[in-house]
């Protein structure tokens, strides 16, 4: 598009389009500062959609473009989809649908790289820095790619959540990321040697799906995180290898943004990330709807008793989790919460960092049900708070409310933080059984003398409450 610039204006051109670069920036930096608080998070979502808007426009007119249709028409179609895709996608699958972005941000990077290789005649008069970064380009983004959707599988249901793992597969993994290392080396020297680059691409995506199968549902949240992490540095991969500063700093704050996440919810589990990379831990709950608990007693509740003690409860306490996500039963939970307040009753939520499927899981679930963003406490909040609460009603959270991980050294989620509900008077917790969560131990706060256990779909379960809170 520069053509159609005045001539006397493009000798400037290549450094206003690196100075508007640096406005786009300033979206995505204070976008990305904005995304802190959710009640601040759509703007910052549109601070750096409008970042990133600017960085394309700008790039139409890069001396560089010689037909900018194709871009137009990929921006317009790749616009058009995402639309849909926002109207379309349930709050449920969002997990699912971070996933496929993360698996297409690692993809489009891995072609930049490929495609800028490709065009060169003699792929000799590259540097060997841009070869290297051409290569590693094309590594994190092919693993990124396939990797994300086999994580979308397990999310989805196609793939086992559970951990698929065999004897020697780690060694496999580290061994293949090395041989990948080494031959980038070696394509640095021999560029021209296509074998070598077929190689490494064919090892990349392999590992994707490699290192990802054996990683079961339990660790998803930080699976996505860190898969975001690695599609953030593809980017800016790619942003070396065709010279483009925004993409560099733009993937580079993506990168360090997810890796800075990944070790929030690794913290949050009480878990190194090697361990979540190489552990094979967690996968799907089996159980069915009994409740044979053996010599255990279960104190089960009624809608009617449950609207009694929460209907004259001074404070209330939800805990949400993925159960809520999959009943769908966040706009009910907001009336039986407004129901309770109508009475006098103080409702907060309490969000324990990995609850859910993703990062934030919980929060956007309840902001799609306008539940006020100052009623969401995370767990170091909350905490403290529940010696002082009457009732506190989980609602399909399993390991991050299980006491386990405060008292047996030798359970898989020991050490992991966790909401201390136990301290409150009394805990309801509405849950299809008394299945094991994705960690695959029993719960002691099921049998407990201060809970009870309301049985059945959450969004079922919640509407019986609502109708019983009428008669209070």
């Amino acid at each position: 598009m520069s053509q159609f610039l005045p001539e006397a204006f493009l000798p400037y051109l290549p450094d206003t389009i690196q100075i508007i670069y640096l406005i786009a920036t300033f979206f995505f930096i204070r976008g990305l500062k904005l995304l802190n608080s959710p009640a601040t998070a759509r703007k910052g979502n549109q601070f750096a959609a409008l970042g990133m808007f600017i960085g394309i426009v700008v790039t139409l007119f890069d001396q560089q473009i010689i037909s900018f249709e194709w871009i137009i028409a990929g921006v317009l179609i790749g616009g058009l989809i995402g639309v849909v895709l926002a109207k379309k996608v349930a709050m449920t699958a969002m997990p699912e649908l971070v996933a496929v972005f993360n698996g297409f941000g690692g993809g489009a990077s891995a072609l930049v790289a490929w495609g800028e290789f490709s065009r060169l005649v003699d792929p000799t008069t590259m540097t060997p820095d841009s070869l290297v970064t051409t290569g590693l380009g094309i590594f994190i983004g092919s693993l990124t790619f396939t990797g994300s959707f086999i994580a979308f599988g397990k999310l989805k249901g196609f793939i086992s959540g559970n951990a698929i793992t065999f004897p020697g597969l780690n060694v496999i993994n580290i061994g293949s990321m090395v041989a990948v290392l080494v031959l980038i080396g070696v394509f640095t020297f021999d560029p021209t040697n296509q074998t070598i680059f077929w190689i490494i691409l064919g090892l990349s995506l392999l590992i994707g799906i490699t290192s990802v199968i054996p990683i079961g549902g339990a660790d998803m949240p930080v699976v996505i995180s860190l898969l975001n992490s690695y599609s953030g540095i593809a980017a800016s991969m790619a942003g070396f290898v065709i010279g483009n500063n925004l993409l560099i700093i733009a993937g580079a704050l993506v990168g360090a943004a997810g890796l800075i996440l990944t070790q929030i919810m690794c913290k949050a589990m009480n878990r190194s990330l090697s361990n979540v990379i190489f552990g094979a831990f967690g996968g799907d709950s089996g159980g069915g709807s009994g409740v044979d608990t053996g010599d255990k007693t279960v104190r089960e509740t009624t809608p009617d008793d449950l609207a009694i003690q929460v209907g004259y409860a001074s404070k209330v306490v939800i805990v949400p989790g993925y159960g809520l996500a999959v009943a769908q039963a966040q706009h009910v939970l907001k009336e039986v919460a407004e129901k309770l307040e109508n009475r006098g009753v103080q409702v907060k939520y309490g969000i324990h960092p990995v609850a859910g499927r993703m990062p934030g899981h919980m929060n956007v679930l309840l902001a799609e049900a306008d539940v006020p963003y100052d009623q969401l406490l995370d767990m170091d909040e909350i905490n403290p708070e529940f010696k002082n609460t009457d009732v506190v009603l989980i609602i399909g959270a399993n390991d991050v409310v299980n006491p386990v991980a405060k008292t047996e050294p030798g359970s898989p989620i020991y050490g992991m933080p966790v909401m201390n509900v136990d301290d409150a008077k009394r805990t309801i917790v509405f849950k299809r059984s008394l299945s094991p969560g994705y960690a695959g131990i029993d719960n002691p706060l099921f049998y407990a003398e201060k809970n009870q256990m309301f049985f059945g779909d959450a969004k079922k379960s919640l509407q019986a409450l609502n109708e019983a809170l009428n008669d209070v």
